[in-house]
């Protein structure tokens, strides 16, 4: 069985009757790789996520799938869960080959409409760091991704748009296919109940926490949405936790609840640091000690500082919904504030 230390290690390993995790590399990518899960039916292997069309990533699900005596051309089905790269865009190059089904969650359509337009995420992002009060931090993003263009033909649309919670019958199995927006707006998880296996893609992970936002079109709440959606899977039974990256565990419920105390843990901190006279997402995030070994912001590379302060963002956003804090939009940067209990009683004002 494979650990943290192991996970990404070229393999097609047995995590159940009939499934396989098969780890797809993700060079220069700090998640190092990305978990693809190979269910066999009589028809043919059906695929959760297909990882990122990249040479390597091709290389190495052939070998996992020649292990197994199969070839590619015999997938007939990805079930993927969120369009990002290193989860969505293989399925499209295979499709092209040799015509597999591709299903994805509509909330992920206004994504792949973006990407098809030609746009890069790069410009997204840009203008959500400056609004967050990060500018150099936004400048130092668009150096950095200068010259990456947009490969539109590896967004092409899916065969399907998953809309809403649906039964997915494939021969000898049911997987419920929930739809789980908050990494993504169009994220859904796959759960299989009768085998208690939950494919979770990116929305619940065993050792990172999923980043918030992360899209070129995001909710107006995406923390809202993800606390809502664990919230949601965490009402299920307890399954076999089968993530996008990071071995398979035990337990969804014990990390779904980590994930929880995580998030009210940092909307305090977010309140506190507001109280205390931070008052834009950049000057938060600074404040903020970042990952497991508690880094400070100005020591993450540029890629993680950009996720940072998106997701301290997404954090205060959430506090002004929930009226822990005031947010005030007077100048192109928003500024956040501890309410004035004086002015919430109409008999002071």
């Amino acid at each position: 069985m494979s650990t943290r230390a192991t996970w990404t290690e070229p393999t097609a390993e047995p995590v159940a009757e009939g499934v396989f995790r098969i780890p797809l590399p993700l060079p220069n990518d700090a998640l190092r790789a990305v978990n693809v899960y190979l269910i066999r039916t009589p028809d043919g292997p059906v695929c959760v996520d297909a990882g990122w069309a990249l040479d390597e990533s091709r290389r190495a699900l052939d070998a996992a799938l020649h292990g197994l005596g199969h070839e590619v051309g015999d997938i007939t089905r990805f079930l993927v869960t969120h369009a990002h790269r290193d989860h969505y865009t293989q399925a499209v190059t295979i499709r092209r080959e040799f015509g597999a089904r591709v299903s994805l969650g509509i909330g992920d359509r206004d994504a792949i409409e973006y990407f098809n337009s030609g746009k890069s995420v790069v410009d997204s992002q840009y203008r959500r760091l400056v609004e967050a009060g990060a500018t150099d931090l936004a400048e130092g993003w668009r150096t950095e991704s200068a010259g990456h263009s947009v490969e539109t033909e590896l967004w092409d649309g899916p065969d399907e748009w998953l809309d809403g919670d649906v039964e997915i019958a494939i021969e000898g199995r049911t997987l419920a296919a929930l739809a789980t927006p908050g990494h993504t707006r169009g994220h859904y998880v796959f759960a299989d109940a009768a085998s208690g296996l939950l494919f979770s893609g990116d929305h619940v992970l065993p050792t990172i926490t999923p980043s918030i936002g992360f899209e070129p079109v995001p909710s107006p709440l995406p923390l809202s949405e993800f606390l809502s959606s664990l919230a949601k899977v965490r009402a299920l039974p307890d399954m076999r936790l089968l993530p996008a990256h990071g071995p398979a565990t035990t337990s969804t419920h014990q990390r779904i609840d980590e994930l929880l105390a995580h998030h009210e843990e940092r909307l305090g901190l977010c309140e506190d640091l507001v109280a205390g006279g931070c008052r834009t997402a950049a000057e938060v995030a600074a404040e903020i000690p970042w990952t497991r070994r508690g880094f400070a912001l100005s020591s993450l590379d540029v890629f993680n500082a950009m996720l940072a302060v998106l997701e301290t963002d997404a954090h205060l956003k959430l506090l002004a919904a929930q009226q822990r804090l005031e947010r005030c939009t007077d100048s192109s940067v928003p500024s956040y504030h501890v309410p004035n209990p004086h002015l919430a009683d109409p008999e002071e004002r």
